[in-house]
């Protein structure tokens, strides 16, 4: 690597700039959170999935081909957060799956893995979004005979969570566990009711007429289980995200893998008290439709007023995934902008040490996205629905390059620290990527989704487009470009500084 002067260095067939002394101050983040402040974002960015989305798949699949989608994804995310984990804790700094992918497999893999998380997380919050206004303005009309338009209270969530993320991430890790176990208490009592007031039938989770030849555990053959996975992952989808805040965790090494692990056997709890007991209080033909499940199933034990009561404390779950996800996307956006992939002033930062730029920006993209799939759809396909497959597209996409990531990463770097050593080993990687690509054949063969993957690709080629002719020529030596350059050596920022390799490949500090 030469060591001359030059503002502009060519290495890994991309352009690195020097940056002014200030770049990485204006760009700066705080460590706020311990192992349970992490729980409570993993948590939080999922446990919407308990509300509402989930229940699409028995719709297509039936109660039982959606029992089996979720044991299938059971395993998925054992393998995903176990070799996620490992990558995290050797690479403590934001960018988690774009930088994994940075690492493994240069910049272009690094875009196009983090591009399908910006994708995921923009798209994840609009469906939260989406769901939250259902929930609230339920609640709102059975309350008052009020109803607001949709896209009002998409407005009002937007602006809301945007102001209680940028009000610092001591502020969001302290709410995220506040609202996770609120949460988590809603579903268990929600559950107990199931089984105390004799409203749960064990018959109704077969109640969709099969198809001819079919059997009621799979009304619609066994080939439904694959439409159903893409709505299962919404039980989990979300927990992934953690590596993204390892600039803001006290201990990313010790802590990140820590709390994946606690949050993802409270996920499987909460999820299959979900997947049975609500199934059974509506009967799977009303569960598979049905655009707030967990309210319907309160409606049907306590009836429609005190249902409307309790619709604002279920509402709180949904809450916590927008501030969960909405995190999420924020540090995505901010750590591809950072090192020069997206426009570099979405990384900025505040004075609270949050990155609002970021922030702003995808809730107007994800504010857009849903104007336009209700004005094209219709009432034929709810648009919550559609943007839930975008989300599902984005992560299975991310997914399989970040194990495909951990399994080159093992070869390239075999000599790299790793705090944390996933106990699955290669065999997580390669499961959880085999069933993210089925999950991503699962998707093709629905038709109803097919035109929103056309558009994803749109995007794709766009920004392939914009990098290659602009963005790959003005890249920065960020934490993750320097770990990737480095192979591995430089891999904490907060103890070696946000510039260590600046001397090293442009010959001097640069002013």
């Amino acid at each position: 690597m030469s060591t001359s002067s030059s503002s502009h260095k060519k290495v890994a067939g991309a352009t690195y700039t020097a940056t002014e002394s200030t770049y990485f101050e204006k760009r700066t983040l705080k460590r706020s959170a311990g192992v349970w402040g992490l729980w409570g974002l993993a948590v939080a960015a999922v446990i919407s999935g308990d509300f509402s989305g989930w229940n699409f798949g028995i719709g297509f699949a039936g109660f039982g081909g959606m029992l089996i989608a979720f044991v299938v994804l059971v395993l998925m995310y054992y393998g995903l957060t176990f070799s996620i984990g490992e990558m995290a804790a050797a690479m403590p700094h934001t960018g988690g799956a774009y930088s994994f992918a940075r690492s493994a497999m240069g910049p272009w893999g690094g875009l196009a893995t983090g591009l399908a998380e910006t994708i995921e997380y923009v798209a994840t919050t609009a469906v939260v979004v989406y769901f939250s206004g259902q929930y609230a303005d339920s609640a709102l009309e059975l309350l008052t005979g009020v109803s607001l338009p949709p896209f009002v209270w998409w407005l009002i969530l937007y602006a809301l969570f945007i102001a209680l993320n940028a009000a610092g991430a001591n502020i969001s890790f302290a709410f995220a566990i506040v609202v996770s176990v609120i949460s988590i208490g809603i579903i268990v009592v929600f559950g107990v009711m199931a089984l105390a007031s004799g409203v749960f039938d064990w018959g109704s989770l077969w109640n969709i007429a099969p198809d001819p030849g079919q059997s009621e555990f799979l009304p619609f053959g066994v080939g439904s289980i694959l439409l159903a996975l893409p709505f299962a992952m919404w039980f989990f989808l979300g927990i992934e995200e953690l590596p993204l805040a390892a600039e803001e965790s006290h201990n990313p090494a010790r802590d990140i893998p820590r709390a994946g692990l606690w949050a993802r056997g409270t996920l499987i709890i909460t999820g299959l008290i979900v997947l049975f007991l609500n199934t059974g209080v509506l009967g799977a033909e009303e569960t598979g439709g049905s655009l707030e499940p967990l309210l319907d199933g309160f409606r049907a034990m306590v009836g429609d007023q005190a249902a409307a009561l309790l619709s604002l404390l279920a509402l709180i779950g949904l809450l916590a995934s927008l501030m969960g996800i909405m995190f999420a996307y924020g540090r995505n956006m901010y750590s591809l902008s950072r090192a020069g992939y997206y426009p570099r002033w979405l990384s900025l930062t505040g004075a609270r040490k949050t990155p609002w730029v970021a922030l702003v920006f995808g809730a107007v993209l994800g504010f857009l996205a849903l104007v336009i799939v209700q004005a094209a759809g219709g009432d034929a396909s709810p648009a919550g629905a559609i943007v839930l497959n975008i989300a599902v597209w984005g992560a299975v996409v991310a997914y399989f390059l970040q194990m495909v990531s951990f399994i080159v990463l093992r070869r390239k770097f075999p000599h790299a620290l790793r705090p944390y050593k996933s106990p699955w080993g290669l065999f997580g990687a390669y499961s959880a990527a085999i069933i993210a690509a089925i999950v991503f054949f699962g998707l093709l063969l629905n038709p109803a989704y097919l035109p929103a993957i056309v558009a994803i690709i749109v995007v794709y080629a766009v920004i392939f487009i914009g990098f290659a002719v602009y963005g790959r020529h003005r890249l920065v030596l960020s934490p993750e470009e320097e770990y990737a350059l480095s192979g591995g050596l430089h891999r904490d920022p907060q103890e070696e500084g946000y510039d260590a390799m600046e001397g090293e490949v442009f010959g001097e500090k640069r002013s």
